[in-house]
């Protein structure tokens, strides 16, 4: 046969066996090798790769292993073209059929969440310089160590004895116990097992809760400014969304609750003003929910993240009715990708909420709800927590210094933490227009305009977050932010 290079990194992250390994597949799969010649030899690729022939040697056995390569004595490795052309499920070709009609999709489709309002943000934001986006954490802080450890002990034969098993609609009880005695008492909530269900994170959570409560003829209050997915996510059943104002101590508690089915809030830190909603307009809250009969979503994200004082006890802390649902996730600090989060709720929803679940997902992987439970009853999880919290509060406060030097003309809420600033800029400015014109100069900024729940929504708001960016590209971002602010203020006027 032909000789073929297989590219191999010797200073890559992937092993050498590894990397060899797939580029054969990748040939096999794609025909380059066929069944009719022999493999080069173990040690004429290895001198032509640089690698050692042990390595050759156990690439060609595993695949010999997985049936993909077959051994013939004294002869060599051959292509197992039966299994390949089981694999590729054959050649199969089918004539063309010139002017066959075509599915008209949009005729069919009962829902169609591409036409809703949505955040959006550069796929490779990573690249630009200035990422002042919300809601993705900087990789380096990542606790990769003992992520990876404890991953390790989730592939312990015991674990893997256990999740391997189809569980139906359960959750990993070690989890849930890490929940119940170690990561729910710090917001003060109490809560027995059947009152928890691990979510897919709190996006998750939305929807379950969406589909069992959610539905025409019923109202959700929404905070407004509020979070887009909430909105989205119930407006797809056919709730009438009743927007609420915010001011500064968060979501306005009035008459204008009364009537509602459910209230969406995110008390400790708002979506997206971060304002904190004081004790005395919980205490309000929960009150005007009992005496009017509505539920209460909260949304407790980011409610380690203060800074000045100690985060305020949770909706669900006080609730002696039975009326709040409770949403929490990793995801906020281990970082969004890994999709793991909880809800708590009266053991009567859970139970629904579980079986609806079953019916969409299963349960969460298993192996990831072990792997979080061992990284919680190790302490890892605390101690991110804490590192992360010295770690923001420094960016927070230079985040601040450098808002006050370059971009005076906006004004913000007092806060006492988050992952971000809200800013509402002078009324003529369109941050709409000021993202796009930002995105040419490397600075990734999101506009408010989507936040609210109006025909004619407000343009001169924005939120910047600094989770991402390294700390020494904040200030130089937020100059070369209030260059481009001042150029179309001066255009504007």
């Amino acid at each position: 046969m032909r000789d073929f290079i297989f590219p191999v990194r010797h200073d890559g992250e992937v092993g050498l066996q590894a990397q060899l390994r797939r580029q054969l597949i990748d040939a096999i799969l794609d025909g380059r090798l066929s069944g009719s010649d022999p493999l080069p030899s173990c040690r004429r690729l290895a001198h032509s790769l640089g690698v050692s022939r042990n390595t050759v040697v156990l690439a060609y056995q595993a695949l010999a292993d997985e049936g993909l390569l077959i051994s013939r004595e004294r002869i060599g490795y051959f292509v197992n073209t039966d299994m390949v052309f089981q694999q590729i499920g054959g050649q199969v070709t089918f004539p063309e059929q010139e002017g066959a009609p075509t599915v008209d999709w949009f005729s069919r489709l009962q829902l169609r969440p591409s036409e809703q309002q949505h955040l959006t943000k550069p796929r490779n934001w990573r690249r630009y310089p200035y990422p002042f986006i919300y809601g993705q954490p900087d990789p380096k802080l990542f606790p990769v160590s003992t992520w990876r450890m404890c991953s390790r002990q989730a592939l312990g034969v015991e674990a893997i004895q256990t999740w391997t098993e189809d569980n139906f609609n359960d959750d990993d009880p070690r989890l849930i116990e890490e929940i119940r005695t170690r990561v729910l008492p710090r917001r003060g909530i109490k809560a027995q097992a059947q009152e928890i269900l691990v979510t897919l994170g709190a996006q998750n959570a939305l929807y379950l809760i969406a589909e069992l409560l959610a539905g025409p003829g019923r109202v959700l209050a929404v905070e407004n400014p509020g979070y887009v997915d909430v909105r989205n996510i119930f407006s797809l059943h056919g709730t009438e969304l009743r927007p609420i104002p915010v001011d500064g101590d968060g979501v306005v508690v009035d008459e204008r609750l009364d009537g509602c089915a459910c209230a969406y809030v995110t008390p400790s830190h708002q979506s997206p003003t971060t304002v904190t909603l004081p004790l005395e307009r919980r205490i309000a809250l929960l009150e005007r929910a009992q005496r009017s009969d509505f539920l209460i979503i909260e949304d407790d994200y980011e409610s380690e993240a203060n800074f000045l004082h100690a985060p305020t006890t949770a909706l669900k802390a006080m609730d002696r009715s039975g009326r709040v649902i409770y949403i929490g996730s990793f995801s906020k600090y281990l970082g969004p990708g890994l999709r793991m989060g909880y809800m708590v709720g009266a053991a009567d929803f859970i139970l629904e909420a579980r079986m609806l679940r079953r019916l969409m997902l299963r349960h969460p992987a298993t192996n990831n709800q072990r792997t979080m439970a061992l990284f919680i009853a190790g302490g890892h999880y605390d101690a991110l927590v804490h590192r992360l919290q010295r770690d923001f509060r420094a960016r927070w406060e230079a985040m601040g210094e450098a808002l006050e030097r370059h971009l005076p003309q906006f004004r913000r809420r007092p806060s006492c933490g988050g992952t971000s600033f809200w800013l509402e800029g002078p009324r003529s400015l369109d941050t709409d227009i000021l993202a796009r014109e930002a995105i040419s100069e490397g600075i990734v900024i999101e506009p408010g305009s989507a936040h609210f729940l109006s025909a004619k929504p407000p343009r001169n708001f924005m939120r910047l977050g600094f989770s991402s960016i390294d700390p020494d590209r904040i200030e130089p971002g937020l100059e070369a932010l209030s260059r481009l602010v001042n150029r179309a203020m001066q255009l504007g006027n």
